[in-house]
């Protein structure tokens, strides 16, 4: 026998605050996007017109983004960017996961100790002055390996991998390792492909972390054409003069107002991110959730 619960007036009345609620925050979080986006493709005139504030432009140009890409900076700043984060997020994953499997061991000599020392690292550090030392001794400064290298392992995400390895059936191990499978060819042929979940919510913390960073381009590198693409927006944002940074004619730049063109660049930095969560996103929850049951 089954029960259908009917709602009550007060329960609709409920839904709809919930909803209009949600609905209210969804458009507050998108609307600061969308007001970049439209002020990256408003004409000069129109942004006169309306005292430098548009929701709706009456006309659209794509000048702005023109002319960031016939700069030299832009182009050759997201080719640094795609390419310290491809490289970066897969030495990530790889260190992460070869220092994770070990310890998700429990009778591994010296792992509690081991993870006392990667714990102790979340909660304490030497200081950027110290750090910068270290680049400077091992000789990365100005090359692309002083925004890989420093960040190499994240010890929370090292932290939530051990977990989720923890959790995996340990049967599914030892009838590999009857098989024949050394450890490596365990982890490689088994483990792996069970972990895609982690795999991809790791990958995704990294990479997002990699294409956002810029402090480490401005500690570690002179050189302009090393330059990933937050550190040449956030010149362009502190710099009065966006001509400067672009290196375009100043004559040219006069057709459109220099914010117009730092929304362009802020839109070019944040479509590849948008574009490539939505093939993670079906990894991402159930992957926290797995890889945080056990401590």
């Amino acid at each position: 026998m089954s029960f259908i619960l009917k709602k009550t007036k007060s329960d609709y009345i409920v839904d709809f605050f919930i909803y209009s609620s949600l609905t209210l925050f969804g458009l507050a979080t998108l609307f600061p996007l969308y007001y970049v986006f439209i002020m990256s493709i408003t004409p000069i005139v129109e942004v006169l017109r309306n005292g430098g504030f548009v929701v709706w432009p009456g006309e659209m140009t794509l000048e702005a983004y023109k002319y960031i890409f016939e700069s030299d900076r832009i182009p050759n700043a997201l080719k640094v960017t795609i390419t310290v984060t491809v490289i970066g997020t897969f030495l990530n994953l790889f260190v992460t996961m070869f220092l994770a499997y070990p310890l998700s061991k429990k009778f591994l000599p010296g792992r509690n100790i081991v993870l006392a020392g990667i714990v102790f690292t979340m909660l304490f550090s030497g200081g950027l002055i110290p750090l910068y030392l270290v680049v400077r001794a091992t000789g990365l400064l100005n090359t692309i390996w002083a925004l890989i290298i420093p960040g190499l392992v994240s010890s929370f995400n090292m932290l939530i991998m051990k977990t989720y390895f923890e959790n995996l059936p340990g049967e599914i191990e030892e009838a590999a390792k009857v098989d024949g499978c050394s450890d490596v060819q365990t982890l490689f042929r088994i483990v792996l492909p069970l972990s895609m979940p982690i795999i991809a919510t790791l990958g995704l913390f990294y990479g997002v972390t990699h294409w956002n960073a810029y402090f480490g381009g401005i500690m570690y590198l002179t050189d302009r054409t090393l330059m990933p693409i937050q550190v040449v927006l956030r010149n362009m944002i502190v710099t009065p003069s966006v001509s400067t940074e672009l290196g375009v004619n100043v004559a040219e730049l006069q057709q459109l107002p220099p914010e117009t063109i730092k929304m362009a660049t802020v839109v070019v930095a944040i479509i590849p991110i948008l574009l490539v969560y939505p093939f993670l996103q079906k990894y991402f929850v159930k992957g926290m959730l797995l890889g945080s049951i056990k401590g």
